[in-house]
């Protein structure tokens, strides 16, 4: 039995926008900012703070996932996580990261290489505390990416949980919290016909300022 299948013809022409070279003069960080804006005010896209993370593990393999972006600023990119997952370890062992965010609707991809850090306990605290009860509760329950026998498992600790904070709120685990991804260059790359994409890259220099080249599709 043949199992292959050709796609080669799925294709679509890219016409939506473009990227000027005035762009090359503004600060990255707020031109994120403004697309995220985009993204998050176009109702094609669900969760415009979806991004892939790709991390290399201990197997010297890279890894990719996608996780949710919850601030962003001049610093950088903050998610959060279990710091004992195989992200997390992988990430504390080896902290250069590739985060990529893609918007079909807009026809726009932004590819961030950045340095991972912890966030401050009092930071981690913040975002715990601002979760719903049962996020809250499930991050206690799961001890992400270790293997168990089946979801009951998992919701059997729910249940206990829910039983024991009924009366009182959980404290935040000392293994979950949030990282800060510190950008070295982030490229915004915007759909143009004919695959004569539109990619400007922002790079930081020794003096921690940023500049900006075109790159060929």
């Amino acid at each position: 039995m043949n199992t292959s299948k050709d796609i080669g013809h799925l294709r679509k022409s890219y016409e939506k926008g473009d990227l000027s070279d005035a762009l090359k003069a503004t600060s990255p960080i707020r031109l994120f900012e403004e697309w995220f804006a985009a993204a998050e005010a176009n109702p094609a896209i669900e969760e415009a703070n979806a991004m892939s993370i790709v991390t290399l593990g201990e197997d010297d393999f890279p890894k990719a996932r996608i996780v949710l972006l919850k601030q962003f600023s001049a610093e950088g990119f903050v998610f959060y996580t279990n710091y004992n997952s195989r992200k997390g370890q992988s990430i504390l062992a080896y902290p250069k990261v590739g985060l990529s965010f893609f918007w079909p609707s807009l026809e726009r991809q932004v590819i961030i290489k950045g340095i991972a850090e912890k966030v401050s306990p009092s930071q981690s605290d913040a975002y715990f505390y601002s979760r719903p009860l049962g996020s809250q509760l499930g991050a206690i329950a799961s001890n992400q990416s270790d293997e168990i026998s089946s979801q009951e498992v998992l919701q059997e600790r729910l249940r206990a949980l829910e039983a024991e904070y009924r009366d009182s709120s959980p404290k935040r685990p000392d293994h979950w919290g949030g990282f800060l991804v510190r950008p070295q260059q982030i490229e915004f790359w915007q759909g143009r016909p004919n695959r004569l994409h539109d990619r400007l890259e922002f790079s930081r220099t020794a003096s921690q300022d940023w500049e900006c080249k075109r790159l060929a599709p």
